[in-house]
């Protein structure tokens, strides 16, 4: 168990790192992993209370990444920085270890490996968040603020075969982000509740990158 004030503390102290943060990885994103991790991690009978102060600080690094046009791997960075934080609070070390754990794992594009049912959840909620119709909103925030100034360039499948990270480069596109990314999540994702959810958002985002293509090719 881990004290409701102490999660109360925690979360006012993740909310800082999110001054000014970008739409795409701002607060809100946290509150819709945080509210979907619990609701997977209910169902895959994981610890809700480790679930959810990982989840209030999995993207605390995320910031600086993005400041730092991806230099340096932000689940990484946000490992050390929640690290200090929860060492200030009583928190069993079991507990603290299984956090860092679920933050560090956190992200697609790493070699950390979520092991626990936690860490599981935590990388489900994350990744669902990024598909689905809330997904494609972040999908084009995120490449307008990355400044490539593309909606498209027409190259993107061509691009996504080349399997190269083209963020913050001048190729890249938000449709560029769903060839090389986002429509590989529902495959990407562990718990069968995850799954399941995955799933339907998957259908209803391919459906709109197909009508995508339709639109700029002046068949619909």
């Amino acid at each position: 168990m881990i004290d409701d004030k102490i999660k109360e503390k925690i979360k006012d102290k993740a909310k800082v790192f999110f001054r000014g943060a970008s739409g795409c990885h701002d607060w809100t994103h946290v509150e819709r992993v945080t509210k979907l991790a619990l609701n997977i991690g209910k169902q895959e009978k994981a610890d809700l209370d480790v679930l959810e102060v990982a989840s209030l600080l999995h993207d605390i690094g995320r910031k600086k990444e993005i400041e730092n046009k991806g230099n340096f791997c932000h689940a990484e960075k946000g490992f050390e920085l929640a690290k200090k934080i929860l060492q200030k609070h009583k928190i069993n070390k079991k507990d603290i270890d299984n956090i860092l754990h679920c933050i560090i794992t956190h992200r697609f594009r790493n070699s950390h490996t979520p092991e626990s049912i936690e860490a599981k959840v935590l990388f489900d909620a994350d990744k669902i968040d990024s598909i689905g119709a809330v997904g494609i909103a972040r999908d084009f925030l995120f490449a307008g603020n990355a400044g490539s100034g593309n909606l498209y360039t027409g190259k993107e499948k061509e691009l996504a075969k080349q399997k190269r990270d083209y963020s913050y480069t001048k190729e890249d596109s938000a449709i560029l982000e769903y060839e090389i990314k986002l429509k590989k999540i529902k495959d990407k994702v562990i718990t069968r509740t995850g799954k399941k959810i995955a799933k339907e958002r998957h259908n209803f985002m391919e459906n709109y990158f197909n009508r995508f293509w339709k639109e700029v090719k002046g068949e619909l």
